[in-house]
């Protein structure tokens, strides 16, 4: 069910909102894809035609985006200083109603209502997992941010009420909404399933790819034709080198790693894949899984209580550690149709929650009601 009611279809008196856009610049993930899925819902929203856009970016943009918006270019470099100083003194020029900052934090000294996107609070909740200065940078800005926000928004329950603690923050002020589902497009490849395992995604220590490097091996032994895909920037800290750890395993045969593959390229990956394996032990969403069952790809989880909220039965579960039950859990989607199909027919229900078009709707009602 969706984290909101339906938003009233009643229309509002014309709002000028800010976005900082600075993430739909480069090779969008996670905060930037999040934002021009609100964009595309926007372009096709009956509420959305009664307010303008005026979008801050400190480079060129290339989405679509709503016939009533503007992009405004701000010169820097889109980090802490530009969205401090520039963004800020930009905003503030265009006379907005409203601002809405989705990643994370926002400028300071705006004396408009803002709405704050908080998609988890790792840096918190896991310090050693980021670098001294990021951590602290991200800790004090999005405690700064959330504390000036009149509304924070998050995107599942259990983010929610991480947030309300870690953060501070009231029920009253932190709203829970459900993203969207972007599609990668169509494929250039014909779709033939292989004995391929799959993951994708930012890769981060917290998703565990050399125990899911540990687990494959157990696989190809047995399966000496099943192959690894590892899809993402490698953003570990500390630094984990999955080309070595794949070389000292014996497996340079069986796993390829690329850093960044075009939108086409990969969802010619998801068309081949069998098994979509996401060993994350945190997560405020987690979206890759939900690409995958759209894909049509059966996905392996870590049992924590965000993949649960999110994925339900369209999934299997496994525990941290457990190398025999983790490669046990991708063997059998690999090679047992019978749970591959069991898995893959609760898809439909999972991805029935998850509309960019609800969640536009739902983002804008928490903009009309800071004002």
């Amino acid at each position: 069910m969706p984290c909101r009611p339906a938003v009233s279809a009643t229309l509002p008196l014309l709002m000028r909102i800010g976005v900082d856009a600075r993430e739909l610049g480069g090779h969008a993930t996670g905060v930037g894809r999040h934002l021009a899925g609100l964009l595309a819902g926007w372009r096709q929203s009956n509420r959305a035609v009664a307010h303008s856009f005026i979008l801050y970016t400190p480079r060129p943009i290339s989405v679509e985006l709503p016939a009533n918006t503007t992009v405004r270019e701000v010169a820097g470099g889109g980090g802490t200083r530009w969205e401090q100083l520039d963004l800020a003194r930009a905003a503030r020029e265009d006379r907005l109603d409203a601002f809405f900052a989705p990643g994370y934090s926002a400028p300071l000294w705006l004396d408009v209502p803002t709405v704050l996107l908080v998609h988890d609070i790792s840096f918190i909740s896991h310090p050693e997992w980021f670098r001294a200065r990021e951590g602290f940078r991200r800790r004090l800005l999005t405690r700064w941010s959330s504390a000036k926000a009149s509304t924070v928004l998050t995107v599942s329950h259990a983010a929610r009420d991480e947030i309300m603690s870690g953060l501070g923050l009231p029920p009253s002020r932190v709203r829970c909404v459900y993203p969207g589902i972007t599609a990668l497009g169509p494929s250039t490849t014909p779709l033939v399933r292989e004995p391929l395992v799959l993951f994708a995604g930012s890769i981060f220590n917290r998703r565990h790819l050399p125990v899911l490097i540990d687990a494959f091996r157990q696989i190809v032994r047995v399966s000496p034709d099943a192959r690894l895909a590892i899809v993402g920037d490698n953003r570990t800290h500390p630094r984990e080198d999955l080309r070595a750890i794949v070389g000292n395993r014996g497996l340079q045969n069986a796993v390829t790693i690329h850093a960044y593959v075009p939108d086409e390229t990969l969802a010619g990956i998801y068309g081949r894949a069998r098994v979509f394996a996401f060993l994350s032990e945190y997560e405020g969403f987690g979206h890759p899984p939900l690409e995958a069952l759209k894909a049509g790809v059966a996905p392996v989880l870590l049992d924590t209580a965000v993949a649960r909220e999110v994925c339900g039965n369209a999934a299997l579960y496994v525990k941290l550690g457990d190398i025999d039950g983790i490669a046990s859990a991708i063997a059998s989607l690999l090679f047992d149709a019978s749970t591959c199909s069991r898995v893959l027919a609760a898809a439909p229900t999972v991805l029935s929650r998850y509309s960019w078009a609800r969640a536009a709707d739902e983002t804008l009602e928490a903009i009309e009601c800071s004002i």
